[in-house]
């Protein structure tokens, strides 16, 4: 399995779609909440893709009543899918990075002396009600700790202050990688050196189990998070982007 693969199903595999599906060499997830991820069909591999496919894939979601979508990496070899995608009425928006690193170096990440976040086997109440705190979006909040919780293996880190948890993020393993998902802090909390804490602990963690290759998927924009991620040793890959077809008012 090459590295495009591995990473693809082990990113549909984390967020713990309803139903997948396999097609042509395509993931096709089915979930009804707003993890964009757990809903958007994704090729594994990069060679140029058939209108028909599209097609088929279309006609799957269909057929399921779910809204078509495609997750779509911003290669040459994808230029003419992204055209028929337009045709069609499609757009691509929510531009986002694929990073990988290691995880010795992601554990260095912390700041010295600066104890690592707790990690645990599953979700708790403080861990689950950051993702709805100021800041954030509670309903998307909502359906992202419900794809977190439900996926198998899964670790969760929490940086903890008294009975508050002010920092969090998740750990998934599969297909010889760890893949970092859901990292939170707490809005006024920022600029402490938490979530370093939080990714130390993860890769902690991953190092326990015997997993070296991490990787992770930040938005383009995040300037914060991709300095963070830089420090950890993370490197884009490749960037992708969600396709959804527009919707026009009746």
């Amino acid at each position: 399995m090459n590295e495009v693969e591995a990473i693809e199903r082990a990113t549909v595999a984390a967020v713990s779609p309803l139903v997948v599906e396999e097609l042509d060499g395509w993931l096709l997830p089915f979930d009804d909440g707003t993890v964009k991820r757990a809903r958007s069909a994704v090729p594994l591999h990069r060679e140029p893709v058939a209108g028909r496919t599209i097609d088929r894939i279309e006609d799957r979601y269909d057929r399921r009543h779910f809204v078509p979508a495609f997750r779509l990496a911003d290669v040459p070899s994808f230029v003419a899918l992204q055209s028929e995608l337009e045709q069609r009425h499609y757009v691509g928006d929510s531009p986002t990075c694929v990073q990988v690193g290691s995880a010795r170096r992601m554990r260095e990440v912390a700041a010295a002396g600066a104890p690592l976040a707790d990690v645990d086997l599953a979700p708790d109440d403080a861990w689950a009600t950051l993702f709805l705190g100021e800041g954030f979006d509670p309903v998307d909040g909502a359906h992202r700790v419900r794809a977190l919780s439900r996926a198998q293996g899964s670790l969760y880190a929490s940086v903890r202050e008294g009975r508050q948890t002010v920092a969090a993020g998740a750990m998934a393993f599969g297909h010889g990688w760890a893949s970092v998902h859901g990292m939170r802090t707490e809005q006024s909390q920022r600029g402490r050196g938490l979530a370093g804490r939080v990714l130390a602990g993860l890769a902690q963690a991953a190092l326990a189990r015997g997993f070296e290759q991490v990787f992770l998927q930040v938005d383009a924009h995040n300037l914060a998070a991709h300095a963070l991620y830089r420090r950890a040793g993370f490197s884009t890959r490749w960037q992708y982007r969600y396709w959804q077809r527009q919707q026009w008012p009746r």
